[in-house]
């Protein structure tokens, strides 16, 4: 049986691999292609995010890993403000579009405990073997591809926000752009003392850290640093005709949305998938009924996604997000860390309405699909809103059409927006105006990261990273 990888950046896919060769096993190596991502995919992860690791070890019961950021302000007397927040506009190609920044948009990171916790308890190398390949990439650097380099300069105005983030992301006063180096010596230096056992358990450090960030508006305490804790969940299980789908459970949304659509899916026979205007009718339905109304969390912008499997048949599915960043730096570290506290979508009660310490809930929804006499499959997507339409519907075509994993990953995709169908080009004209009697839609002109980024591996040997946002993916024998 080989190791498979399949993830957002060449670099993360290769770190994984490497872990893989020297002997790791898959929870080895999605730690390493966490850290890993967080030095080549800046814009969308970070060891000051959060997010979720699926794992289903060889003879254990799966377990969902949440280290998803928690609400700050443990220990405080006054309630933070939102006035503290810096709103800043980025403008996406069709629309612009305000996110709200700066200390006080940080929440309490979980990324870095959540790596450490799974690797303490499924991993097997040591921990200086498993940050050996992002201690390397943050040192020496990696070049900025086209993808990376367009969500630079998409979200230039938070990676310009800081004098630390400049340092980093803009050293010459423009952002990183294609062919550039992108290196971060400090966080190699922060990684290198992690691995060490060092810094996190030190008293001095985390109130460095804090009282850095306070003088910065920021609420986050070191109650906060000291009380985070990765929670061991039961993920959900979805039956969906003879299949299985593991995936995240409540409190988050996407899992439980991804529910709700297979199970009215499930309800009718599979349509013909390219011929036939009842499967884009029907899919159509169930992604409408999955369009959370506004009282719904849903979800962060930055957002990518890691599949393993290794040698002996343990699987991991991790989906990791820094929001679309705060701009501020964890003093001393070169941890960009997160702006959730500032994504509006996430607090449909209104800013800092939530106690201090709860689980921000999120769409991100790892998972591993069972199928009867085939081997499992681990698959996630990054993709904000997204995410629950690219895993349904990649869910439907591997079990009602029994599409090889490439080629549900190419598949064309569909989206339910503001009661809009959203179509990427693809679907038969013929079906398109079928189903345009029925919703008002919008056929887009090329494939686009809009509709996430799904990476997927089987221990079948099939692996495949998606174009849509730089995937890569890899066997390793």
């Amino acid at each position: 049986m080989t190791s498979l990888v399949a993830a957002g950046h060449p670099a993360t896919v290769n770190a994984a691999a490497e872990l893989l060769d020297r002997g790791g096993n898959a929870y080895d190596a999605v730690v390493a292609a966490g850290a890993a991502a967080s030095v080549c995919e800046p814009a969308l992860t970070s060891a000051g995010g959060g997010g979720f690791v699926l794992a289903q070890p060889v003879d254990e019961d799966p377990v969902l890993f949440d280290f998803f950021v928690d609400t700050p302000g443990l220990g405080r007397d006054v309630a933070p403000d939102a006035s503290d927040l810096t709103p800043i506009t980025v403008r996406f190609p069709s629309a612009d579009q305000e996110f709200w920044v700066g200390a006080a948009s940080i929440a309490v990171p979980g990324a870095l405990p959540g790596w450490l916790h799974v690797h303490d308890r499924l991993g097997r190398l040591p921990l200086p073997e498993v940050f050996a390949p992002a201690i390397r990439l943050a040192d020496e650097g990696v070049e900025v591809n086209a993808f990376q380099s367009s969500l630079f300069a998409l979200l230039a105005p938070i990676f310009t926000f800081s004098a630390e983030t400049r340092a980093t992301f803009a050293p010459t006063g423009a952002v990183l752009t294609e062919g550039d180096r992108s290196v971060n010596p400090p966080l190699a230096a922060f990684y290198h003392e992690v691995a060490a056992g060092r810094l996190l358990h030190e008293p001095g450090f985390i109130s460095a850290i804090c009282d850095g960030l306070r003088a910065q508006g920021s609420a986050l305490t070191r109650q906060d640093m000291a009380g985070y804790h990765v929670i061991e969940r039961a993920p959900l299980r979805i039956r969906y005709r003879d299949a299985v789908v593991l995936t995240n459970p409540g409190p988050s949304l996407g899992g439980r949305l991804v529910a709700h659509a297979l199970d009215h899916l499930g309800s009718s026979p599979p349509a013909d998938r390219h011929g036939d205007h009842t499967h884009v009718a029907g899919l159509a339905d169930a992604l409408a009924r999955i369009a959370p109304g506004s009282d719904y969390p849903q979800a962060v912008h930055g957002t990518t996604h890691v599949s393993v499997t290794d040698d002996a048949g343990n699987v991991a599915s991790m989906t990791t997000s820094n929001g679309t960043g705060s701009g501020v730096v964890l003093p001393g570290t070169g941890v960009h860390t997160n702006n959730i506290m500032g994504e509006a979508d996430l607090h449909p009660n209104g800013w800092f309405t939530s106690p201090p310490g709860t689980r921000v809930g999120s769409m991100m929804a790892p998972s591993i699909l069972e199928r009867p006499g085939r081997e499992p499959v681990a698959f996630g997507t990054g993709g904000s809103e997204r995410i629950r339409s690219a895993l349904t519907q990649f869910v439907v075509d591997l079990v009602d059409f029994d599409m090889p994993i490439a080629d549900a990953v190419a598949a064309p995709r569909a989206h339910v927006e503001h009661g809009v169908l959203q179509l990427e080009p693809g679907f038969a004209s013929a079906v398109v105006d079928e189903v345009r009697e029925r919703y008002p839609v919008n056929v887009w002109g090329v494939r686009d990261l809009y509709f996430g980024g799904l990476h997927a591996v089987s221990r079948s040997g099939e692996h495949c990273g998606d174009p849509r946002r730089g995937g890569s993916s890899t066997t390793v024998n």
